[in-house]
């Protein structure tokens, strides 16, 4: 059985995520994915997400190209879980490329970074929804 690893925040879900989670999947037979936690977000990348954790690990429960969802709460613990989880291949966005390729060395594990689906991310509908909440505000309120 081939295992397959990725990691990710996965916050508002979309067809970008979907997208690397089908082409990560087609790489193994079983993918694991590393779900950052909600004080992981915070203290080390210093991000709030929008859903918990507990239902970010539900919305990837539920795709079916998921085998298996583990959080991650540290970004020392993927050469740990690529041990513990006996895993051929480790994948990410190449949004990461060359930030991982330590875990090769140190595990032995294949690194791979896929492309991105370039039109769509989740910093970006946020930007675009922040931009049109701002544009519906009725600027007579502030006069």
């Amino acid at each position: 059985m081939r295992r397959v690893i990725t990691y990710g925040t996965f916050d508002m879900l979309h067809y970008g995520h979907i997208n690397l989670l089908r082409r990560a999947k087609e790489r193994g037979d079983y993918l694991i994915v590393g779900l950052s936690t909600d004080e992981f977000n915070w203290e080390a990348k210093h991000k709030k997400t929008y859903f918990s954790y507990e239902k970010r690990k539900q919305l990837l429960e539920a795709i079916r190209y998921v085998d298996l969802v583990i959080p991650e709460e540290s970004w020392a613990q993927k050469s740990q879980d690529i041990i513990l989880y006996q895993v051929d291949e480790f994948v990410m966005g190449d949004d990461w490329q060359g930030k991982f390729d330590y875990l090769a060395d140190e595990t032995g594990v294949e690194v791979t970074y896929l492309e991105r689906t370039p039109e769509i991310s989740t910093t970006q509908i946020k930007a675009d929804l922040n931009d049109k909440n701002l544009a519906d505000i009725d600027d007579s309120v502030f006069v």
